[in-house]
């Protein structure tokens, strides 16, 4: 049986409009290199925003699928399954959680943190303890409480009433948190390292002052870990560079390597406030997804991974650093371990698009967050060749840019 064949132009006559894919589709990959229809290869510094931890069509996850393709898909929450009960436990030997809930998506991990939050406020304090504090510019989800709880208007603009009993506060400024969080606060929620914000890494200073604040006024600290963990950053979880642990974490994109499935993480006092029925998610623990994110989880969190990110990382900074030597394109680099974001110099602002294709016409997917950054999530275990050649693909776009 053939595939019927599709092209690009199909998509803006079957899809609804609200992405505007690049020009090519990619067919195949494999580890940190992608072919699109007509056999083209690309270097990926992109990683599916951030979520190909383990590149594509790793070997290890592959046997993971498959192995539990032959046994098991799908039972619903009337049943637990193995990988889930495995999966959890790993989780929790391996951060500070006592509990873990699994869904789909890192939307649907934040909307669980935010529910749990204000039920658990709500059964130990009352209905008037309800306030949400984000951080402006964040990136929490596209479900409704979530693109609220987002601090960026233009996701959260034109769906009617906006939700209650949420207020946002510049990032890493803890003066700014100081005027607004009170007794009526359930929650802080901050991104470690903001990504669709631009890839802006928090203090550890301002992260330990929030800690303070919360334990303060009795309000739980979320750390939204969706871009930021799985290894990502060096460490398995971005807060453990700072030693603040939070009292809920969200997790998904690396969690997977690329197969859907999310992670809320939290202490037993607080998931005792999601008895039977309060919440729940059709798929979420299922047993595909959790097999694969089991063996990324094996993977990614052993001391060869974690210490190879740093290393990629030094390389990829001293690498455009120094081609924005030759041409002045960079005026920053910042993030962490490989969420990395290179900030446009003045004469280049606003043109992150542009280096976006650029560089895929040169063979190069990129990123950006934002019109003036660049965002490179590529695979943790990316060839150090391909990084090289990667460079020099970006050095051949920005010099065709640059005229």
């Amino acid at each position: 049986m053939h595939a019927t064949q599709v092209t690009r132009s199909d998509f803006d006559r079957l899809m609804v409009p609200n992405y505007a894919p690049v020009d090519m589709i990619p067919v195949r990959g494999e580890g940190s290199r992608v072919w699109d229809q007509e056999g083209r290869e690309y270097i990926d510094l992109a990683g599916g925003i951030a979520v190909n931890a383990l590149g594509h069509a790793h070997p290890g996850m592959l046997e993971a699928l498959t192995d539990q393709a032959g046994k098991l898909w799908h039972v619903s929450n009337v049943l637990t399954n193995e990988p889930a009960l495995r999966l959890a436990s790993k989780l929790i030997a391996a951060t500070f959680a006592d509990r873990v809930f699994f869904a789909n998506s890192g939307a649907e991990a934040n909307e669980a943190a935010f529910k749990l939050a204000r039920r658990w406020a709500h059964d130990t304090a009352g209905a008037q303890k309800n306030q949400i504090i984000a951080c402006t510019n964040s990136f929490h989800g596209r479900t409704l409480f979530t693109v609220s709880v987002g601090g960026q208007p233009k996701y959260s603009q034109g769906f009617g009433p906006a939700l209650e009993g949420i207020s946002h506060v510049p990032y890493n400024d803890i003066a700014a948190l100081e005027q607004v969080i009170s007794a009526e606060t359930c929650a802080v929620v901050i991104e470690p390292i903001q990504g669709e914000g631009g890839v802006i890494p928090a203090d550890h200073e301002y992260l330990a002052a929030v800690r303070k604040l919360c334990d303060q006024y009795n309000a739980l600290l979320i750390f939204d870990e969706v871009q930021s963990g799985m290894g990502r950053t060096g460490k398995l979880f971005a807060y453990m560079h700072s030693g603040v642990e939070p009292d809920i974490l969200t997790s998904a994109k690396s969690l997977g390597g690329g197969f859907p499935i999310s992670a809320m993480l939290t202490r037993e006092s607080i998931a005792a406030h999601f008895g039977v029925g309060t919440h729940g998610s059709t798929y979420g623990g299922n047993p595909l997804g959790c097999a694969v994110a089991e063996r990324v989880l094996d993977i990614v969190n052993t001391e060869e991974v974690l210490r190879g990110v740093e290393r990629r990382y030094q390389l990829l900074a001293d690498g455009l650093m120094a081609l924005s030597h030759d041409i002045p394109v960079f005026e920053s680099i910042r993030g962490k371990g490989l969420l990395i974001g290179a900030v446009l110099s003045e004469a280049w602002r606003g043109q992150a698009r542009q280096i976006q294709e650029a560089a895929q016409k040169e063979g190069l997917l990129v990123l950006q967050a934002g019109a003036d950054v660049m965002r490179l999530a590529p695979s943790l275990i990316i060839p150090e060749a391909d990084i090289a050649e990667a460079l020099q693909r970006l050095r051949k776009a920005l010099a065709g840019l640059a005229g």
